[in-house]
């Protein structure tokens, strides 16, 4: 064990309600304010021991050191050799790296106003179709933004089931409908056959050349170039930039589109904020820094296996979806960059829900369960409806409320009616749900992700664990069933036909 990790166990546990007595100061230290967002880790058991010890094992892993090589953009992506540049795609990068993305950034303007301007003829609906990370940043932000816009009717298909694709398209007319296929190799298989099947409805909708009505979105032009698309309708993005981490690339062309090319610009600027304060801000009072201690602590120290998200508004309705694939596919690892394997728990599983729906569901095994699971409340000061007096006050009161209820408990003489209180949640509270500070909240996410993993020693950047999957079903899709288990060989016979 790590110098760092011992004094960290070691330090004295104590009750949140101790801790706000005995540090005076805990409100002032545990709480920042960064592109237009609040922090507030304070109910937390982070304390001055804690966060000195884990700046000891940031020292240890050089996290600044992985930090620098993060945004000057060296392979720290070791075991594919390659660099993770997400961060130029919002001008934070190798200068080289950052001009790429504003030219590729312009030739998607550029397409965008020739769309506007009528080259593809009328469009009213665009059918974005991807998975993973080709689909929920965009899917998110189209949600969270663009509800009162109008410009567009979108809809993201990522679920290879063909009822998802045929939701999508019952309220589309193939005239007026513009097909972006997103994937970064262009051979993903599930996006690829609904990218078939979707081209097949515009055929039989009476398009004429369907192929004409596509826009790619790809780190392998080429490939779509083979596929039937036009160079000139195909949008690239560096393959240094993750699936995970692409919506500020060309995935976002539907956003872009929708949410209007300001909208798309103040997103990314938002999220360079974020960068700027991750790269400069020391440690104990940096926001993503500050999550990746909480985030150890709980899963190393205090062993939870979990971590819960509750946004409390419903245009981030999707966050907890969107950040169940960011943290568990980058730290779900269980070797070290080195290649050993490691010695403590990595990413706790990622789970949540919205608001106060949530609280009629999942709350009670948090405020009374056995499990220990750190809470995270998402919200905004200020709404964008028309209900803001009374509807809006009380949503803000209850997520308020849930944080000081798990802290505080209350004891009854009824042992039914108790509640032990002691249980950590941290608050995230934007002024106002815009496409700055939304780009910021990501960016935070990012960058929390990062500086966990380099705490870990992992590499958050590779997703070999996808992969396995996808083989065996290449497998028994090619009639290989017979060198698998019993179950499966059964379970595909019963399924297709024949006996085992």
């Amino acid at each position: 064990m790590s110098g760092a990790w011992a004094a960290i166990e070691q330090v004295e546990r104590r009750s949140l309600s101790d801790l706000f007595t005995a540090e005076p100061d805990r409100l002032s230290r545990l709480t920042l304010d960064e592109a237009g967002i609040h922090f507030d880790f304070s109910k937390t058991h982070l304390d001055a021991g804690l966060v000195a010890g884990f700046e000891q094992l940031a020292a240890e892993r050089d996290l600044a050191g992985a930090r620098e090589a993060l945004f000057s953009g060296q392979k720290v992506n070791v075991s594919e050799g390659r660099a993770a540049e997400h961060s130029a795609e919002r001008g934070q990068g190798a200068p080289e790296s950052v001009k790429r993305a504003q030219l590729l950034h312009a030739r998607m303007r550029a397409l965008i106003d020739a769309i506007e301007a009528g080259a593809f003829g009328p469009v009213r609906h665009i059918l974005h179709i991807g998975i993973g990370g080709s689909a929920l940043g965009p899917k998110l932000l189209i949600d969270a933004l663009g509800r009162d816009v109008g410009r567009y009717d979108v809809a993201v298909v990522s679920n290879v089931d063909g009822a998802a694709l045929e939701e999508a398209t019952k309220d589309f007319d193939p005239a007026t409908t513009l097909l972006v296929i997103a994937s970064k190799t262009f051979t993903t298989t599930e996006t690829m056959l609904n990218a078939r099947s979707a081209l097949a409805w515009l055929q039989e909708g009476g398009v004429a050349d369907p192929y004409g009505r596509i826009v790619a979105l790809t780190a392998e032009p080429e490939r779509a170039i083979e596929f039937g698309v036009d160079e000139t309708r195909i949008l690239p993005f560096s393959e240094s930039v993750g699936g995970r981490f692409s919506l500020w690339s060309s995935i976002s062309f539907p956003v872009a589109l929708a949410l209007g090319w300001n909208a798309f610009e103040e997103l990314l600027e938002g999220a360079a904020a974020m960068d700027r304060h991750f790269r400069l801000a020391p440690l104990d009072r940096n926001a993503p820094v500050l999550g990746a201690l909480v985030d150890r602590y709980y899963a190393n120290v205090r062993g939870a296996a979990t971590r819960a998200v509750f946004a409390y508004d419903e245009r981030l309705r999707l966050l907890p979806s969107y950040l169940q694939q960011l943290e568990m596919e980058s730290n779900g690892k269980s070797v070290t960059i080195d290649g050993e394997a490691v010695d403590r728990a990595t990413a706790p599983v990622t789970w949540g829900g919205v608001g106060t729906d949530a609280q009629h569901a999942v709350f009670q095994l948090l405020h009374q369960g056995t499990q220990l699971a750190p809470a995270e409340f998402v919200a905004a000061i200020e709404p964008d409806h028309a209900l803001a007096d009374e509807h809006h006050h009380q949503l803000l009161i209850n997520c308020f409320a849930q944080g000081a209820a798990l802290m505080a408990g209350r004891s009854a003489d009824d042992p039914a009616r108790s509640y032990p209180g002691d249980r950590p949640s941290t608050t995230i509270l934007l002024d106002r749900l815009d496409p700055a500070t939304l780009g910021a909240l990501l960016a935070f996410y990012e960058h929390r992700t990062f500086a966990n993993a380099a705490l870990l020693g992992i590499n958050p950047f590779d997703q070999f664990g996808v992969e396995l999957g996808k083989q065996i079903a290449t497998s028994l899709d090619s009639g290989e069933a017979e060198s698998f288990d019993p179950s499966t060989r059964a379970l595909i016979a019963r399924a297709f036909g024949g006996a085992e």
